[in-house]
């Protein structure tokens, strides 16, 4: 058994004078183009079929957070400025987005997505499938009809790491074992890799210079495995109001993540045993998850997660040393600061 001695919580911090913001806050340099984007959007996804027309006015109708087209922007105004191809390239990412969205809420059988029935739930299953169908074509057509190929290489390699992260994360979840580098790879796949490419299509449409186009990809990978390991961490922390579903879910769904995963490697193997066996098994009731969720705690699962979310989020800002200053650097460095603060 490795002994490990904790530390508060509270001693880890990445910057005491950061105040915290809001995306919307964060967003303020690239406001307009936002607003131009909505109307953007909305008539990029317009079709003929009245069906799907309908489903386009009805998932419209209630605005996300806008989290990809937010950094397209940023990080195009950072490199250069925004041009017409940014606006291409923000339709792009949120078309896919919203398409993994909506066959994400097929497999996982979900009756809600943002407050309002699913897809699926309001139509039927079949629906949902074409329509992300639609969407996915709709983003391809946007990269092909402007000649936007170098787009739709970065989305096309987020397609294929997203789909082999999906499948990698059911295989290891069927052989009950996962160890850091698996999670790690499960998460950069699933997660960061949409992020990474927002942020590098956002420099693309803005500038030739190719040391900005790495730095941004750098960056949204390292900003989407920070924000993925405290999306994580708030399942053992955050109030189920806070994070609209209930603490622990994670767990109910047999999930390991990495504060669970490194906890489990400071006990000997048979408490490990013990925990995976309890998580496994399923039907687990509340008390079990409150178990679970102290022994992630007491053997240093969160302090370790937290730590390496703060990591990862001070390597995000290091790669924006190469952009000249302005507001919107500083929104991605305020961003960066966002996603390991925020407490939902």
């Amino acid at each position: 058994m490795v002994n490990y001695k904790k530390n508060k919580l509270n001693n880890i911090k990445n910057d005491n004078s950061y105040k915290l913001m809001n995306i919307k806050e964060i967003a303020k340099p690239v406001e307009k183009s936002l607003d131009e984007f909505d109307e953007f959007f909305k008539n990029l996804m317009r079709s003929k079929v009245s069906l799907l027309d309908l489903i386009v006015r009805y998932i419209t109708k209630k605005k996300g957070k806008r989290v990809r087209p937010t950094l397209v922007f940023l990080s195009a105004e950072a490199c250069g400025g925004i041009t017409s191809r940014s606006f291409i390239a923000a339709s792009m990412t949120e078309l896919l987005h919203t398409a993994t969205l909506v066959h994400d809420d097929i497999v996982d059988e979900a009756s809600e997505r943002r407050g309002i029935a699913s897809i699926n739930s309001a139509w039927s299953n079949k629906i949902a499938v074409l329509f992300g169908d639609y969407l996915l074509s709709r983003g391809l057509l946007a990269a092909i009809d402007n000649d936007e190929f170098e787009f739709l290489k970065s989305l096309s390699t987020s397609v294929k790491r997203m789909s082999e992260g999906e499948l990698l994360q059911i295989q290891k979840s069927k052989d009950n074992h996962i160890d850091e580098d698996t999670y790690f790879k499960i998460i950069s796949d699933k997660t960061a890799s949409l992020i990474a490419s927002a942020c590098q299509l956002g420099a693309l449409s803005a500038t030739d210079n190719k040391e900005y186009h790495q730095a941004m990809y750098h960056y949204g990978e390292y900003l989407g495995l920070a924000f993925q390991i405290k999306d994580d961490l708030l399942d053992y922390q955050a109030k189920s109001a806070q994070i609209g579903k209930p603490v622990g879910n994670d767990i109910k769904e047999k999930k390991i993540t990495l504060p669970l995963l490194f906890a489990l490697t400071q006990v000997d193997k048979a408490k490990s045993k013990e925990i995976i066996k309890l998580i496994k098994n399923g039907n687990l009731r509340k008390k079990n998850i409150n178990e679970i969720i102290k022994f992630a705690s007491e053997f240093g699962g969160i302090e370790y997660a937290m730590k390496k979310a703060i990591e990862l989020s001070s390597k995000a800002i290091a790669e924006l040393s190469i952009l000249p200053e302005s507001e919107s650097k500083t929104s991605l460095t305020n961003f960066a600061n966002f996603v390991i603060n925020r407490e939902l």
